[in-house]
């Protein structure tokens, strides 16, 4: 068994270690409920700008004359995938990255070519380790911070590269947000745009009596690309409330296993301590009837 010394200085350095996987916990609490909070906020606005879309789709007379909408023979992928800056938040990543190889495997088996697009620095490392191709590598501003400006960059990155035919079909690699205690990585499709996207009932749409000007073509040309803007900035939202509630969940499983090991080595110092106390009395016995 080891002696009461160790066994002090054990304990101390995992309660120290409970002090700090605990304020973790709470920070990554505080942060998932801010990002919820955005994510409420955000969810109208991307479901109106769908419904919008679906609305105008169904003025320009369908897919056929938009150019994000056309699909070709698919030899080249592109990937946007979202992961975290940081680790401490439980498998998360790996469910993420799961996804990819998943996608790899199918690409290799249909011969098909695969170029990345990242946000997320442990999804960068983790494709560089493999030496897969990653064309842009959106590292400011950091995803934490959930800035416009990088959902538009990547998404008219994503556009440019399809429009000029360096790649045929565009996915988006996330994490899907429900619930503090449910989400779920995703690989969904995100060019081209398969149709007018789902919003409310066509013939209901159409019965709205609504101004559209110029024109509606010009309009949805317009629309488009900010739809997509904004589908991708959902995505980060919902990426980064997933790894808070990863990460609190990851940093409460830390803090309650730190805390039953605390229990057990206090268990283990006491009988240490009553073992040393036993014997420094059996030796006063023994040395004083020595003595008489």
């Amino acid at each position: 068994m080891a002696n009461v010394k160790e066994l002090r200085g054990r304990i101390k350095s995992i309660a120290n270690i409970a002090k700090i996987t605990k304020a973790m916990e709470m920070v990554a609490s505080m942060k998932l409920r801010r990002v919820q909070g955005r994510a409420s906020a955000f969810r109208p606005y991307t479901e109106e700008l769908r419904g919008m879309l679906a609305h105008l789709g169904d003025h320009v007379g369908g897919d056929a004359d938009q150019p994000l909408f056309r699909r070709r023979e698919v030899k080249t992928i592109g990937v946007l995938v979202i992961t975290s800056d940081r680790g401490l938040c439980g498998a998360y990543n790996a469910n993420v990255l799961a996804q990819v190889t998943a996608l790899r495997k199918t690409a290799e088996a249909s011969k098909q070519k695969l170029v990345f697009y990242v946000i997320g620095k442990k999804g960068y490392a983790w494709l560089g380790r493999r030496g897969l191709t990653v064309k842009h590598f959106y590292a400011e501003p950091p995803l934490e911070s959930l800035d416009f400006k990088t959902a538009r960059i990547a998404s008219d990155d994503l556009v440019a590269a399809f429009l000029a035919g360096e790649v045929d079909e565009v996915r988006l690699v996330f994490t899907a947000f429900h619930s503090a205690a449910r989400f779920q990585p995703r690989c969904d499709g995100f060019l081209p745009v398969g149709s007018a996207p789902a919003g409310a009932d066509s013939a209901e749409r159409r019965s709205r009596d609504y101004l559209l000007e110029p024109d509606p073509q010009t309009l949805f040309d317009r629309i488009v690309p900010k739809y997509l803007q904004t589908v991708v900035m959902d995505a980060m939202i919902e990426s980064l409330a997933a790894e808070m509630a990863s990460r609190r969940m990851a940093m409460k499983g830390a803090t309650d296993a730190a805390s039953r090991m605390g229990k057990e080595l206090k268990k283990k110092y006491n009988r240490a301590r009553q073992e040393n106390i036993t014997k420094e009395l059996l030796d006063i016995i023994g040395g004083a009837s020595a003595v008489s």
